[in-house]
């Protein structure tokens, strides 16, 4: 039981449904019990002065964000020149990052405009597992780009065959089906066990780690399934990411023209940012010493999971591509040029 409790606490910096039980011991109700039938969300902060500055930060990313990837969900679905697996991906990451945004920033935005801020029983259960849906299904796009960009500079001859369109579907239909699952089994544990009297998340939506806190029922059960849960998400993305950019590297190595590795590595650079600056904040949250984790720290990440990442990834696949900023110059011109659906 221990040893299980340690690997969570570790966990939950990698994922942000992931329990941190150390941290957050259960609720023991009073002999009275009283059932929750909605929630309190604290939010971002509880400073009223900082409400109104905070709802038009996040307002701004929000938009951003929902121009960003409809931009990028357009512009691969209408441009014949777009058509590529690759781009496929790209429009259901842009899908991914625009419906995870969709599930927290609204209900957000309009707490901070309002005094009581509360969520329904079951409308948070249904946030939590919009979040997760979206959340697992984009670590495994990730992973499913990387072995893209792997196929494409490692064996390019065969790259169309590999990943056709069919395969592609498969893969990605693979995601979907896993981040459903996922959205389905936990939050179905979560929300079996009790919850009386505190009704009060220390967050600003729905989130495995704070109302387990409340909880006045026995929660192992659902940190084992937590557990489990992300150990693999976290360990079948890792290794696919890592073995995919540690054959590309190889390819990139062999290549003796200058010219030939700087085409090869442009290939997979915007990829690598957008790896980068997700694994990256994972790794961050991970290497923090255990006495200085708080809840505060989960929700600076999940702020960046939820809406800056989001944000970013439109701008990191599209200002360094000279395909896609060719595609967005072209569409103003003839909005239905080659339009075509893959």
């Amino acid at each position: 039981m221990a040893v299980l409790e340690n690997n969570c606490v570790k966990l939950v910096t990698l994922f942000p449904f992931i329990l941190q039980t150390d941290e957050f011991p259960n609720y023991t109700a009073p002999e009275n019990i009283t059932r929750v039938t909605e929630f309190i969300l604290m939010g971002v902060s509880d400073r009223p002065e900082l409400q109104i500055p905070l709802f038009f930060v996040f307002l701004v990313i929000y938009g951003l964000t929902v121009v960003g990837n409809l931009g990028i969900i357009t512009l691969t679905s209408v441009d014949s020149r777009l058509q590529t697996p690759m781009y496929f991906f790209l429009r259901h990451l842009a899908i991914i990052n625009l419906g995870n945004s969709t599930v927290i920033a609204p209900k957000m935005l309009t707490n901070f405009l309002v005094k009581k801020k509360t969520t329904f029983y079951y409308e948070c259960a249904t946030q939590m597992g919009g979040f997760l849906f979206f959340i697992v299904a984009e670590v495994f796009m990730l992973a499913l780009m990387a072995y893209d960009r792997y196929v494409a500079i490692c064996n390019p001859l065969l790259y169309m065959v590999v990943v056709s369109p069919q395969i592609c579907l498969l893969l990605v239909s693979i995601a979907y089906f896993y981040g459903f699952s996922t959205a389905i089994v936990i939050p179905s544990c979560v929300f079996s066990m009790s919850y009386c009297s505190s009704n009060v998340i220390n967050h600003f939506y729905c989130d495995t780690v704070p109302l387990l806190a409340l909880s006045c029922s026995d929660t192992y059960f659902p940190e084992t399934v937590a557990f489990i849960s992300a150990a693999t998400n976290l360990v079948l993305s890792v290794i696919l990411v890592l073995v995919s950019y540690f054959n590309i590297i190889l390819s990139i190595l062999r290549i003796h023209s200058p010219e030939g590795r700087k085409k090869a590595f442009s290939t997979c650079a915007s990829h690598m940012t957008a790896v980068t600056v997700f694994y990256g904040t994972l790794l961050f949250m991970y290497l923090q010493p255990k006495t200085d984790h708080s809840l505060d720290t989960d929700k600076m990440a999940s702020v960046f999971y939820t809406l800056v990442i989001p944000m970013l990834n439109p701008m990191i696949y599209s200002l360094r591509n000279k395909d896609v900023i060719a595609a967005f110059k072209r569409f103003p011109s003839n909005p239905c040029y080659s339009f075509k659906l893959v």
